[in-house]
């Protein structure tokens, strides 16, 4: 059974929260990151984020939702996101970005449209694909960076695997039945 409106819009309202948190994260990191080629790489990934929240949040008013509605993630996947948000060395940010929320991001992607009728909900479809592909880019971007870097940054996988380990398992995401917060309902 696909979602219903509503909760496409949530689910989509929350994806927009999570690529606006990721645009802001990677902002906040390129002052305090010494290392030039992360540095653009981040600056280049903040406007593929940033155009991922422009998308969804035009795909939320599709959706009888408000223009741009944001909907913040459930508090444990709130959490999850500032600890690794957090992070202040090099590689961690580069570990946190690249092999915990894009690859956690994208799962849920695929988890949407899995539980979504392409054929009723092609725009997402052809929104959440687009995302999905400058995923598989931005991260084999982070690669090329990363062998780059490997003579001056050294990687913990056991610390990336923790966190992934940490994300994955948070199963719910959405905040269901937002009530009130969606202003357009649809007129009988």
């Amino acid at each position: 059974m696909g979602l219903i409106l509503r909760e496409k819009a949530e689910h989509l309202a929350t994806f927009r929260w999570l690529e606006v948190f990721l645009m802001e994260t990677l902002a906040r990191w390129v002052p305090t990151t010494p290392e030039m080629e992360v540095k653009v790489l981040m600056g280049r990934h903040i406007w593929d984020a940033a155009q991922h929240a422009d998308a969804l949040g035009k795909r939320t008013f599709e959706l009888r939702a408000p223009m741009h509605y944001t909907l913040a993630p459930l508090p444990l996947h709130l959490s999850t996101m500032n600890e690794l948000a957090s992070v202040e060395d090099t590689t961690g940010r580069l570990q946190s970005v690249y092999d915990v929320i894009l690859p956690g991001l994208a799962a849920r992607y695929q988890q949407y449209l899995q539980n979504s009728d392409s054929l009723l909900d092609e725009p997402s479809f052809r929104v959440i694909e687009g995302i999905l592909n400058d995923y598989a880019r931005m991260r084999k971007e982070s690669e090329e960076v990363r062998a780059e870097l490997r003579e001056t940054l050294v990687f913990d996988p056991e610390r990336a695997e923790r966190w992934s380990r940490q994300e994955s398992a948070i199963s719910d995401f959405v905040v269901q039945g937002s009530g009130a917060t969606l202003a357009r309902e649809a007129s009988a």
